[in-house]
């Protein structure tokens, strides 16, 4: 899991630093392009679909 956090990470400084190149200046912080990147992200990724929760028994 630390492994798709950090690839996350990774998408999120990518885009925003793509964000920032293309606003052309240095409007706005870091900050608000990171949220926005962030943003963007999370809509485009699938939804996590979580199966039936079973119960396991110790017996």
């Amino acid at each position: 899991m630390e492994l798709e956090q950090g690839s996350l990470e990774e998408q999120i400084r990518t885009r925003a630093y793509y964000l920032w190149e293309q606003a052309g200046e240095t409007k706005g912080t870091p900050d608000e392009y990171w949220e926005q990147a962030r943003a963007e992200i999370e809509k485009e990724a699938p939804p996590i679909e979580s199966g039936p929760v079973t119960e396991v028994s110790g017996k």
